[in-house]
């Protein structure tokens, strides 16, 4: 049976990209990162700074946004973006360097990115707005313990390169 899926698979013309994605390319290409105001940096007026690219997977099936270094370097986190054509939101599937792995709900709608997670004893939320001319992404992160009591955790700005 694997053989006859295998070939199956050969025969199936290339995907074509998702539709229900096509409010996120804008994002396509590199970008700088800028993290400030974050909790969990020495001090409160260092800046931690580092690249992010976001490129299509399966010829625009899922949107991947890289954090850290490309191949063949690993990179500090990937973010595996998809959706539901029928469902308005899109589902985030998040893995980092520390072998944390995570599901955010994400909303991308007139330059205004929200991304959230709601588990027992972390949760957390994100906020970014694009400029008008699409290059600069200003946001904040924020957790709580709870749901209900919020404190801020961080800042961050995205600059795109390319």
């Amino acid at each position: 049976m694997t053989d006859e899926f295998t070939h199956a698979q050969e025969k199936t013309p290339p995907s074509q990209p998702n539709p229900a994605l096509k409010s996120l390319e804008g994002l396509v290409g590199d970008w700088t990162m800028e993290l400030s105001n974050a909790s969990f940096l020495p001090h409160p007026s260092d800046t931690a700074k580092g690249s992010i690219s976001f490129e299509w997977v399966q010829n625009g099936a899922f949107l991947l946004m890289r954090m850290g270094d490309k191949p063949p370097s690993a990179p500090a986190a990937l973010w595996l973006i998809g959706r539901d054509e029928s469902a308005p939101n899109y589902t985030v599937l998040y893995y980092d360097s520390r072998s944390v792995s995570r599901i955010y709900g994400m909303s991308f709608s007139e330059g205004v990115w929200k991304m959230w997670r709601e588990a027992p004893g972390f949760w957390q939320r994100y906020e970014g707005t694009v400029n008008q001319n699409g290059k600069t992404i200003t946001a904040c992160w924020e957790k709580s313990r709870d749901g209900s009591t919020w404190e801020h955790d961080f800042d961050v700005t995205y600059t795109k390169l390319s």
